[in-house]
């Protein structure tokens, strides 16, 4: 993998319970891309070798918050990229914090 993002997404709505659907829906849709992601508290991390579906994919999320109900979203995107060689993976950052 030569690139990844790690993307938070704020929708605008009134209610703790409405941003974690609306959140809940672009993280599925996150997984649907089939890429390797690491959802966290605040953001959710994703990999892949095009730094272009990545950004595809960081906007097709504000699509989907939109969809969910949102009337206005933010988000503040991360973006780790090498065009020749490997980043480092999800794996090789946490993997040994969350051991049981």
């Amino acid at each position: 993998m030569n690139a990844g993002i790690a993307i938070q997404i704020l929708p605008a709505v009134s209610t703790d319970e409405e941003v974690v659907r609306i959140v809940d829906e672009v993280i599925a849709y996150i997984k649907s891309t089939g890429l390797s992601c690491y959802v966290g508290p605040y953001e959710t991390v994703i990999e892949g070798d095009s730094i272009d579906r990545l950004m595809d994919i960081a906007k097709e999320c504000h699509h989907v918050a939109i969809r969910a109900g949102a009337p206005k979203v933010s988000s503040y995107i991360k973006v780790e990229y090498k065009p020749e060689g490997e980043i480092l993976s999800i794996d090789k950052k946490v993997t040994k914090h969350h051991t049981d």
